[in-house]
C-alpha cells in the first residue's frame, strides 16, 4: 500500500463547494484510491470559498476574468493549508502563480455544450427575439455571430440555480458544459448536445486538472499515476493557443484539439463580443509538438485580426 506524503494526517484535497466541483474532487480522489490501493479515510476534501462564488449579482467580465474561481484555492496551496487543488480547466487562467503546476489531467469528458429549455429542442427553433441565458463571453457571442436577433441576458451561479431561473421564466434557454451535467448525473437535462462543428467549444471544456506545489515530489508521484497522456496532450495545445492570445475573459475564444494516433488536430476561433466577426483557423501536426502547434495557430489569428480586436471591453 502507497504511504501518504505525510502519513501522520490525510492528503487535503482542495476545491470549490459546488455539488460539480465537489464531484470532481471525489472523481479525483477515487482515482487515486485504486491507483495507490488507500482507503477513504486516507484523503479530506477541503471546501474554499471563491471570489466568484460569493460575487454572484455582476458579470465574469465585471469582476475581472479568469481566477476568479481559483485564485483563494491557490493560496491555500501556497500557504499548505491544502495538498493538491482540483479544478475545471476551462476556468484556469494560462499563467500560474510562481511554485505552483498542473501536469495532471483527468480523462477529458464530453467537450460539447449542452443546449437547455424547459420548450425548444435547438437553437434552430428559438423564436425570432427570444430571451438566452448565458455568462459566458463566448457562448454569447457564438450564438449572436448565428442569431443576432436574440436577447442575451446575464445566467450567473451553478447548475441547480440556472435550471431554476429557467423554470423560472428568467429566459427561454440557457447553455451548460455537456461534461458538468454527465458528472452530475444530469445529461438528461440537454435538449441537445451541440457538436463543435456548430459551436467550438471553450479552451480545455471538460477536463479536469489537479495542481500542486512544484517542490512536492511526493505528491508529483502521487498523481503521475493518474494523469490521462492524450488529456494532457490536447491540453497543452488548447492552452498554449489561449495564452498566446489572450488568457483572461475579455476576447471570447474557443479551440479544441482531437488526437489521431500520434497527430494532433487544432481548431480555434476567435469573436468580437456582439458575433459580428469570427476569426477561426486550424494546425495539425505531431501530438508531441501541442503547444507550438497551438502558438501557431493563434500568431495566424492573431495576424488576420483588425488592430482594435483586442481592444474590444
Amino acid at each position: 500500500m502507497t504511504k501518504m506524503p505525510d502519513h501522520t494526517r490525510p492528503l487535503r484535497i482542495g476545491t470549490r463547494g459546488s455539488a460539480l466541483a465537489l464531484a470532481q474532487a471525489h472523481e479525483t480522489r477515487d482515482r487515486l484510491m485504486v491507483a495507490h490501493g488507500l482507503a477513504q479515510d486516507a484523503f479530506e476534501i477541503v471546501v474554499i470559498k471563491t471570489t466568484g462564488d460569493r460575487i454572484q449579482d455582476r458579470s465574469l467580465k465585471e469582476l475581472g476574468g479568469k481566477g476568479l474561481f481559483t485564485r483563494e484555492i491557490e493560496d491555500a496551496l501556497l500557504g499548505r493549508e491544502i495538498d493538491i487543488a482540483v479544478h475545471s480547466m476551462k476556468d484556469m487562467p494560462t499563467i500560474q502563480p510562481e511554485g505552483l503546476v498542473l501536469d495532471c489531467f483527468l480523462p477529458r469528458e464530453d467537450v460539447r455544450d449542452a443546449f437547455v429549455s424547459p420548450h425548444v429542442n435547438a437553437i434552430s427553433e428559438l423564436p425570432q427575439g427570444a430571451v438566452v441565458g448565458s455568462s459566458s463571453l463566448r457562448r454569447r457571442a457564438q450564438l449572436l455571430a448565428r442569431r443576432p436577433d436574440l436577447q442575451l441576458v446575464e445566467f450567473r451561479g451553478n447548475v441547480q440555480t440556472r435550471l431554476k431561473k429557467l423554470d423560472d421564466g428568467v429566459a427561454v434557454a440557457t447553455f451548460l458544459a455537456m461534461a458538468g451535467l454527465t458528472r452530475l448525473g444530469l445529461a438528461h437535462v440537454a435538449k441537445s448536445a451541440i457538436g463543435p462543428d456548430e459551436m467550438l467549444p471553450a479552451v480545455a471544456q471538460g477536463c479536469i486538472g489537479v495542481e500542486r506545489r512544484l517542490d512536492d515530489a511526493d505528491v508529483a508521484r502521487l498523481l503521475a499515476t493518474i494523469n490521462h497522456t492524450p488529456s494532457y496532450l490536447r491540453i497543452q495545445a488548447e492552452r498554449a493557443f489561449l495564452a498566446r492570445l489572450d488568457g483572461s475573459c475579455q476576447t471570447p475564444i474557443a479551440g479544441l484539439a482531437e488526437l489521431d494516433g500520434d497527430r494532433l488536430r487544432l481548431r480555434g476561433e476567435i469573436l468580437r463580443p456582439d458575433g459580428s466577426e469570427v476569426i477561426a483557423g486550424e494546425r495539425e501536426g505531431l501530438a508531441s509538438d501541442g503547444a507550438a502547434i497551438g502558438t501557431d495557430l493563434a500568431n495566424e489569428l492573431r495576424g488576420r485580426a483588425p488592430a482594435d480586436f483586442f481592444e474590444q471591453h
